[in-house]
């Protein structure tokens, strides 16, 4: 196929010629390049970070640490990685996590096809010569068939716009941007805002340190503790012992958030269901939670409980009552936010150095030279730390320029919402593919295996392409806009919808509401479906080149 490309345009025009383009290095985009390149294309890899990694490079803030078992969160397809690689934690912290991407691309010899420090600026459509004229940062061109976007959903920081930040002295940081070289905040005054996933990981670990830390809450999240210890010889053993039951299980599970029997399924007694989340709660980690009951996320009652259960938890670990009171989460159900995992968070609050601001009572109404004024208070501080999470699932899609048939910008094209067709393609925009993209399970679950799914499926499509000529793989206007429809129904079915949460795009000023991640089962025996069914609802086009040299 690269043969192909280069007939259409010569090294000259655009500067690199290849079959795909692969945007980011994270465990995505690595497994793009590496799957890719193993069914005969020509890959070139995009990265705007040094490093492979993601947003494991970015995140390395005091206390990140992934909520999914380590051993799980691991690429499933190689049974050379998985011999080769020993985690260390039941929870991997982010150097080990990063470490392992290293691995991975070294062991793939995957660094000599990516380009890093490298942002895309732009990527057009040439619709005459059907392929893709990717431009970068750095005045680089390069014209491929195919572009694969795995830029990740958690990779665009979301740093709010609050009065006078441009004044602070002090030093400033954001969670999802942190040094590489080691901060120091022993004897200081540290002042972090936000108290989601990365806000929780960090407030301990910063505690220890700090002379004085002040919290700066809007909204207090549902928490349940990690339990995170070292794992044992017995725990590798036992896991490799079930490791063909769970690699036929990626296989054979849709990997729903919400199984088929929620809305049918009985509710347990309120005294089995506390008994059972106390268990839960000793034995650690967020995925027992969320699965503790086949109705937990669209019965009210059911999740009521649950909530009850954790802010019951809140208020017996911390002292204060005003403090536990506005640390328990209240007007939006159990776990319908991505649910924290912590290591001592609550009890961080017992600390004398610690003192928690609820923004509800006293909003933050500017920052200064060297301080934070609140409504009601004045807090002189020596460092800030925004805490506050992500552009997430679109951002860093609509980061970058793109223009598909017409010039039509996906920006244009997403004004009221993202619009998919399986989270994969986008009507208008041929031969572009996002990993993860909205519409999909995505930043549900297990991002790996999810990244996986979609690197396999991509493949398969472009094999079918190359085995019957095809140029051109869009979705159907009808296909896609009936997928966001059903995307949508099924969430309004649940109890997710009915928090402010990223899932939304609430936390971003003028993000339209759309719930973006695919929440139901059936989502891979739906894919599988549509490609047995000659990929129903996708407009396959023949090749230019090839019609221009038979018309001769």
């Amino acid at each position: 196929m690269a043969a192909s490309v280069e007939k259409q345009a010569g090294a000259s025009e655009t500067g690199v010629e290849c079959d795909v383009v692969v945007v980011g290095a994270g465990f995505g985009g690595l497994y793009a390049l590496h799957k890719l390149r193993e069914i005969g294309l020509s890959v070139r890899g995009l990265e705007a970070a040094p490093d492979v990694g993601g947003t494991w490079y970015w995140n390395r803030y005091p206390g990140a640490r992934c909520d999914v078992p380590s051993l799980f969160y691991s690429y499933s397809w190689s049974p050379e990685l998985r011999r080769e690689w020993r985690w260390t934690n039941r929870y991997a912290g982010q150097e080990e996590i990063l470490n392992y991407a290293r691995f991975a691309a070294d062991r793939l010899d995957l660094r000599k096809l990516i380009q890093f420090d490298t942002k895309v600026a732009r990527a057009t459509f040439d619709e005459k010569n059907e392929r893709w004229i990717v431009e970068t940062d750095r005045g680089g061109r390069l014209g491929a068939r195919f572009v694969v976007m795995a830029t990740g959903g958690l990779s665009v920081p979301n740093t709010p716009d609050i009065p006078g930040v441009a004044d602070f002295e002090g030093a400033i940081y954001h969670t999802a941007r942190w040094p590489q070289e080691p901060v120091s905040f022993e004897g200081k005054r540290i002042g972090i805002i936000g108290t989601g996933s990365s806000g929780i990981q960090a407030i301990p670990m910063i505690a220890q340190a700090a002379k004085q830390l002040v919290v700066f809450q809007r909204t207090p999240n549902f928490s349940v503790p990690a339990r995170n210890r070292p794992l044992t010889d017995e725990d590798h053993e036992s896991f490799d012992a079930g490791l063909d039951a769970y690699l036929a299980s990626l296989e054979q599970s849709d990997f729903g958030r919400v199984p088929p029997t929620a809305f049918t399924a009985d509710v347990p007694p309120r005294d089995a269901q506390w008994k059972h989340y106390e268990k839960l709660w000793q034995e650690g980690g967020s995925g027992g939670f969320l699965k503790a009951f086949p109705n937990i996320l669209v019965h009210p009652g059911v999740n009521e409980v649950a909530a009850d259960f954790v802010r019951q938890k809140i208020r017996e670990t911390v002292k204060d009552p005003k403090t536990a009171a506005a640390l328990s989460p209240e007007g939006y159900p159990f776990g319908v936010k991505r649910l924290c995992v912590d290591t001592d968070y609550f009890d961080t609050y017992n600390r004398p150095n610690v003192e928690l601001v609820n923004l509800r009572d006293e909003p933050i109404e500017k920052i200064s030279v060297h301080a934070v004024d609140t409504a009601a208070r004045h807090f002189e501080l020596d460092a800030l730390v925004f805490a506050t999470g992500f552009d997430a699932v679109t951002g860093a899609l609509l980061a970058v320029d793109i223009r598909g048939r017409d010039g039509a910008t996906l920006k244009d094209a997403w004004s009221e919402g993202p619009q998919t067709y399986l989270g994969l393609t986008v009507a208008g925009f041929p031969n572009l593919f996002t990993i993860t993209g909205p519409g999909s399970p995505s930043v549900i679950g297990n991002v790996i295996t999810n990244c996986e799914y979609h690197v396999d499926w991509i493949a398969e499509c472009v094999t079918h392409m190359r085995r019957y000529g095809l140029a051109t793989i869009e979705p159907d206007e009808e296909a896609q806009v009936a997928w966001g429809r059903h995307v949508a129904e099924v969430a309004d079915r649940t109890l997710f919808p009915k928090a402010n949460s990223w899932y939304l795009g609430v936390n971003i000023p003028g993000k339209p509401r759309v719930f973006m991640p695919y929440i139901g089962e059936g989502y891979r025996t739906t894919c599988k479906e549509i490609v047995a069914d000659n990929y129903r609802g996708f407009t396959f086009g023949e090749a230019a080149v090839r019609e221009q040299a038979a018309a001769e």
